[in-house]
């Protein structure tokens, strides 16, 4: 495994390369509820799992199986005690990966691709919710052929977030639905968060351990903080942010702006994560409203990334993300997955 230091924060922070990456664009990172196991879905139709560790300050990783799907596989997630992996993808199924007994089965179909997949453990029941460009939420018992339950959506599902007992999901046409998973799923109301551009992400934060409102970014090199409380709608705690754009002194030359592709709440200090079209990924805190790192900027597009169970590693893939179009894709440019080990990087500014 390789490893880099990069000293322009003035931290010696080391990160791994994850050995034998994807073949093409990474859509999905997933870390395990309980191990420090990694997933990750590609557009080259295969869901992979690597172990990461750290030996002093290297990280590595150790490739330890994969499965193949019939299409390209849009979003991975891991059961809550952490022995399955959940993948959905451009087949409009998902497939559940037994890692134990390394069995691939079918627990999910739509009518079109699935975008997203979510584990939900609740006290009453267990399911996941899967997310379609068929416009509708399901909700699946993984041992039943049917879904225990369908909610119409207005739009295809872009991207969702599920920290119980609250659920998040992004439409198309810039809308978010706020689900309650108390006893069975309901949505508690549909907006319009202050993005004027399509959304592409979102991910809930906490406050006194319980889920308190969330992030979501979008193409225009945005991200907006919007608390679930609509009492504090006026406060400091709903604002917006603009991120992930060429920094430009020259009044005179036009700002680049960058689709925000993933933007993860690190599980322990509530500060968070965005990577974008830019190359680069930024550590940021809400509540100081402040940056508290900003990465050098890699060959190509960073298309998602997660936070590890405990936060203390930071994965994000370097594949394209088509944001430029066909012609600025090239085949031979290789896909990385990177691991960084970022336990202070994250910690909130001192009041």
């Amino acid at each position: 495994v390789s490893t880099q230091s990069t000293g322009s924060s003035g931290i010696n922070a080391e990160y791994g390369e994850v050995t034998q990456p994807p073949n093409d664009s990474v859509s999905s990172l997933s870390f395990s509820p309980s191990a420090d196991f990694l997933v990750g879905g590609s557009w080259d139709n295969c869901v992979r799992c690597w172990e990461i560790k750290q030996s002093g300050s290297v990280v590595q990783s150790e490739p330890k199986a994969e499965q193949l799907m019939a299409g390209p596989i849009l979003s991975t997630c891991w059961s809550g005690d952490g022995s399955k992996v959940f993948a959905g993808g451009c087949d409009k199924s998902v497939k559940m990966w037994d890692l134990n007994s390394n069995t691939f089965t079918q627990v999910a179909a739509h009518d079109a691709p699935v975008k997203t997949v979510n584990w939900i453990q609740a006290p009453g029941y267990q399911c996941i919710m899967t997310g379609s460009w068929d416009k509708t939420l399901k909700f699946w018992d993984t041992r039943q052929q049917q879904p225990m339950m369908t909610i119409n959506c207005e739009e295809r599902v872009y991207a969702s977030d599920v920290l119980y007992p609250a659920a998040v999901v992004v439409l198309a046409g810039r809308k978010v639905k706020v689900l309650s998973l108390e006893n069975q799923p309901t949505v508690l109301h549909t907006s319009e968060p202050p993005l004027r551009y399509q959304l592409r992400d979102i991910s809930i934060f906490k406050k006194d351990g319980k889920p308190a409102g969330y992030g979501v970014c979008s193409i225009e090199g945005r991200a907006a903080i919007e608390p679930f409380d609509n009492n504090s709608a006026n406060s400091k705690d709903k604002f917006t942010f603009k991120c992930h754009r060429s920094a430009t002194s020259d009044h005179n030359k036009p700002q680049e702006i960058y689709s925000v592709n993933g933007i993860k709440f690190h599980p322990s200090y509530g500060t968070l994560a965005t990577v974008g079209s830019d190359g680069k990924f930024a550590f940021w805190d809400k509540d100081a409203r402040t940056k508290l790192k900003g990465s050098e900027q890699l060959d190509n597009t960073i298309t998602c990334c997660d936070f590890n169970h405990n936060g203390q590693y930071f994965a994000y893939a370097s594949s394209y993300d088509w944001s430029k179009g066909h012609s600025f894709h090239n085949p031979q440019q290789k896909n990385y997955i990177f691991v960084r080990a970022v336990k202070d990087e994250l910690k909130p500014r001192k009041k």
